[in-house]
Parts: C-alpha cells; structure tokens; sequence
C-alpha cells in the first residue's frame, strides 16, 4: 500500500524570521468557502515583553561584539542597535509567535495538519514607542478531516488462486537456468536467441548518425535491447557478413521520431545460448553446498510459494486500497500533500543519485509537482487507514511483527543474524510493522466485503513485477 500517514506540525512555517510585514509569509490564497479544512487563530504578542526581550538579546550580543576602534564589550548599544537591531527584533518576534502558536495549539485542542502560515493582521509589525497594544498576528493552518466510514458490504473483491505443483516449479527452474545462460561462438547463421557481436552505422538524409553507430557492440536477439526491424536484418547473417538496410524509426522514438533512415551492419560473431544442466553445479550456485538437486528443488519451491502468496496478497490489497479510495471521498489537507510530494522528491532524487553512482545533476528537473497526485493518494489512503485502525483495533501486535519478521529472515541462510538486525534497527521494524497493520486492514476489509476466488494463470501472476 502507498499511503503516508502524515503527523501534525506545530511550528509556524517561517517564524524565526518574521520582523516586518514584508518578511511574514504570505497566507494562501485559499479560504474557508474553498478550502473547507482551513481554519485561523489569532496569535497575540505583548509588545512590552517582546521589547524587553530584544533589550536583553542586543544587550547579551553587546558582550560579544567587536568593532573597529572599540574594544569587546566597549560598543555603544546605539551602535549595534543600529545595526543588528533589525535582526535580532525578527528573530525576538518569530520565537514569541512561535510560543503563542504551540500555547494555542495546546490550550484551544487544535487538531492541525502541516505548519501554519502566519501573517499580521495589520501592517503594523513592530509596536509604536511607549506603545502596550499588543501584536496580533493571524495563524492560517489546515485540520483533519472527519471521516465517516463507510458501509463496505456492497464492495466485491476478487482474489487469485494459484496451487504450485510441479509445473510451476519446473518453469521456475528453467528461468533460473535462463538467467544463468552462457554464450559459444558458431560456425552458421544467426537465430533467435543468439548473441551477436557487430558494427553498425546508421546515416540519415546522407548524414552520420552519431546515435545510432557503434563498434564491437553486442547484444541478444530477443528483441528486448534493439529495433525489431534491426534484429530482424541482422537474422540470418553469418560472423563475416554485412548488410544495408532502410529502417523507420518509430513515431514515439527519442531520436528522430518517424524518420527513415540507412543502415549498415556487420557481424563479427555470432554465439548460441548454452544452458546449464541441473546439476550438482547447478545447484551449489543456489546455496545448497553439497550440490544436492532435490534439496535445491525444496528450496525452489518454498521460495515460489512465498513468492506466489506475495503476489496475490498484493493484488488483494491493490483492490482494497482502491476500494477503500472510492468509498470515502474526504477533503485532504493541502499542507500534508505538499509535504509528501516533496518527500517522494527527495527520495526520488537519492534513488537516481545511487543508481547514477552520486554523479550530481541527474534529477534536477525534477519537482514536487511531478509527485502531486501520487502523493495525494498517499495522503488520502493514510487518513482513512488511520481512521480504520484507530475504529476497529486494528494496530499490529507484536506477535504478528515478531512472526513476519522470522518469515523474511527464514530466507537467508543465517536466520537469527537477521532476526536481531530488525531488532536493533527501529527503522526496518517499523517498517515490518507498517505491514502487518496494513495486513490488519486487508483482512478487516476482506472480512466485509464479498470475496470470490479466481484461477490465475502462472505465468500471468509471475510475470506481473
């Protein structure tokens, strides 16, 4: 399940640097009668505490501060008034909205979702002198919706049943020889399947394409890496022949959409696949160190079956998530969409920096924006789950923590050395335990709706990632 479960925020967005009307964030555009979850607070703050307050800072900052022709502590208050006053009043005011704000918070039960956006409510930011009218600043935030749970009796969903016998295993075993595939180089033509080494140039209008050119490449006719019409001209070349061929490249292509351009091909090598047999090799490469087949087998099989109950638990909770979505049409607060857009952002661009091994630059297109309706989804599912569980007892155990984290550690080879790394890592046992409430929820979920069983098809559940 996608879902995010915000938690509120109770820090003025901004604050510590508010000191004039200039400088406070501006409110959203929005309102109450368009935006129904938004609410305000008026935030007063005494100006003759808040001046006493910046007294003592500019004082405490005179102690420190050295100036040409002055020695440290020697600076007229005059002088860093004139020039630090202005700051240290921002920074006097933002920790006094700030309080009020959290006081506010506390004192009026505000359920708030996000950070507040806080701006004066008149122009008028810094008291006039001799002035004890205090400060009034609005305090714009965003509360939780109610939600009302629906009645999910009329919801039908449709679950995947698929009994491994042994075909399935045998069709397991021979990915897994496919996976292990090697290559030998053959004296005839080229087929399906093959790997190939050539040359090739591509030339359009009379011009080189320096896209589409290469030496020594090599690449498996399957029609996975190349044009199909390129494999195609290639099949049937033996290793020391060449060929010219015309080849359009497709509408939707990033280089020269829908242009017809010349192509010239040479093979130097051609290799047939070679799977290996299963043998005790083969089965010493899976783990099973005294090359035992039938040993192999049974682990074969205890991993697809997992891996089959997995697939199908997902399907499941797919529909009960989108179930759960179409039930309940709730208002969700803008602020937590926006803060989880810009989480998946970052967590987008560490993915792509890993991947592109920390070369730099490679995700800065990317925005919030991009994530905006992913993580509204996120949000919404979050609010009702959130709603689901605290209505129903739905929390996870911690039996129900403890058994799903023995069966992820059941797969590898020293069980217990795992069993005490979730244990020891808050991080990776809250996230097993964001899974069995989720699995809470499904079950809660199926045992309301109507279910009905439905043969799958191996191949079409397998070959679903």
């Amino acid at each position: 399940m996608e879902a995010a479960t915000p938690e509120s925020a109770a820090t003025p967005e901004g604050a510590d640097s508010i000191a004039e009307a200039s400088s406070v964030p501006t409110p959203s555009a929005s309102t109450p009668e368009s935006n129904p979850l938004e609410r305000q607070v008026e935030l007063e703050i005494d100006a003759d505490a808040l001046q006493k307050d910046v007294n003592g800072r500019l004082n405490r900052l005179s102690r420190k501060i050295k100036m040409p022709g002055f020695r440290r502590g020697k600076v007229p208050p005059r002088m860093i008034e004139q020039q630090y006053g202005r700051e240290v009043y921002g920074e006097a005011l933002g920790d006094f909205i700030d309080q009020s704000w959290r006081e506010a918070v506390q004192t009026q039960n505000l359920k708030v979702a996000g950070h507040p956006r806080v701006e004066p409510k008149t122009s008028i930011t810094s008291p006039p002198p001799g002035s004890k009218a205090p400060l009034v600043f609005i305090a714009r935030y965003e509360t939780y919706p109610e939600i009302k749970l629906a009645d999910l009796s009329s919801l039908k969903i449709e679950r995947p049943v698929l009994e491994v016998g042994e075909e399935e295993i045998a069709r397991t075993l021979e990915v897994l020889r496919k996976q292990r595939v090697t290559y030998e180089a053959v004296e005839r033509a080229a087929e399906a399947e093959d790997r190939v080494t050539v040359d090739f140039k591509g030339m359009l209008n009379g011009k080189p394409l320096d896209k589409a050119s290469a030496e020594g490449f090599d690449f498996v006719l399957n029609g996975k890496q190349m044009l199909p019409d390129f494999e195609a001209a290639v099949i049937g070349l033996s290793a020391g022949e060449a060929k010219n061929f015309d080849l359009r490249f497709p509408e939707n292509y990033t280089e020269n959409p829908g242009e017809l351009a010349r192509f010239e091909v040479k093979v130097h090598k051609v290799e047939a696949p070679r799977l290996p047999e299963i043998d005790a090799d083969f089965a010493r490469q899976f783990g099973v160190s005294d090359g035992d087949v039938e040993t192999m087998k049974a682990d074969v099989e205890d991993n697809l079956r997992r891996e089959v109950r997995h697939r199908i638990d997902t399907r499941v909770k797919e529909q009960v998530m989108d179930a759960l979505l179409e039930a309940h049409a709730i208002d969700v607060p803008q602020a937590l969409v926006e803060m989880e857009s810009s989480r998946m952002l970052e967590q987008t661009r560490a993915d792509m920096k890993s991947k592109s091994r920390g070369i730099s630059g490679q995700s800065d297109h990317l925005r919030p924006g991009l994530f905006a309706e992913a993580a509204k989804r996120r949000v919404t599912l979050g609010l009702i789950v959130a709603e689901l569980v605290e209505a129903h007892h739905l929390q996870a155990t911690p039996e129900q923590v403890r058994a799903r984290v023995e069966e992820t550690a059941s797969s590898y080879e020293d069980s217990d050395a795992v069993v005490r790394w979730y244990y020891n890592n808050q991080e990776g046992l809250a996230q097993v335990e964001s899974l069995a409430l989720e699995h809470n929820v499904v079950e809660w979920v199926l045992g309301q709706a109507r279910v009905e069983d439905q043969a799958v098809d191996f191949e079409a559940l397998m070959g679903k990632a």
